[in-house]
């Protein structure tokens, strides 16, 4: 399957080029466009798969590409990220209101970027999603619903296979009891929030190691990661 194409509009050379070389490095194919103009005619000669989209751009503003990538009907549904430092929360409902299907503020980690980037890829394109994930030597095949660390085939339930599969996604961010129900469980279903403790607990003894530390790290009183370093 060929790699999503990236279409980065930013007017910053040095983030633009930075934005490249670490988009590369996850395996999409990028293209940089440096104003408002130039994207909306790149849009349009070569469709990619999604856009990262500037604020702030010369000629026509990103608001603005937006809007105009959602009225073209062979674009309508091509997602968005919009890309800001501005921080606001009237922009942000903004931003998403004109059509951007996720808001990224400066100044962001790669790591952020690159996770919400899959997330909207998989939620919007499935079939572009990756179907393997690897951290470390962690790694999750999502189409086989196998986990592999260090070589070593683990077994998951399926409730801690779909708990696994959320936290590799955003790797080092941290997630409260609440986040990680919402996400795995589903906001319709009621589960109290102890027993996310209880999974997390069987993924943990799931993936201990004798010779490695656990990637599962608790935050004392905030929550849950995926520790990079783990």
């Amino acid at each position: 399957m060929a790699q999503p194409s990236i279409l980065v509009v930013e007017d910053e050379d040095a983030l633009a080029t930075l934005l490249q070389y670490n988009l590369e490095k996850e395996g999409y194919r990028v293209s940089v466009a440096g104003d408002g103009e130039e994207a909306l005619a790149r849009v349009e000669e070569a469709q990619p798969d999604l856009v990262i989209l500037d604020w702030m751009l010369p000629k026509v503003s990103g608001i603005e590409v937006c809007r105009r990538i959602r009225a073209r009907g062979e674009s309508r549904n091509l997602p968005v990220i919009m890309l800001t430092a501005r921080g606001e929360e009237s922009d942000r409902i903004r931003g998403l209101d004109t059509g951007a299907d996720d808001y990224v503020s400066k100044p962001f980690s790669m790591t952020e970027l690159t996770a919400r980037v899959r997330a909207v890829l998989r939620r919007i394109r499935p079939g572009l999603a990756e179907d393997r994930v690897q951290h470390g030597d962690l790694s999750v095949d999502r189409v086989a619903h196998r986990v592999r660390r260090g070589g070593r085939e683990v077994h998951l339930g399926p409730t801690e296979f779909r708990l696994l599969d959320y936290l590799i996604q955003h790797p080092g961010r941290v997630f409260s009891r609440e986040q990680l129900l919402d996400a795995v469980w589903g906001s319709e279903v009621y589960v109290e929030a102890r027993t996310v403790d209880v999974h997390i607990g069987r993924l943990r003894k799931a993936l201990g190691a004798d010779t490695a530390p656990n990637p599962i790290r608790t935050v004392r009183s905030a929550g849950y990661s995926l520790d990079l370093e783990g």
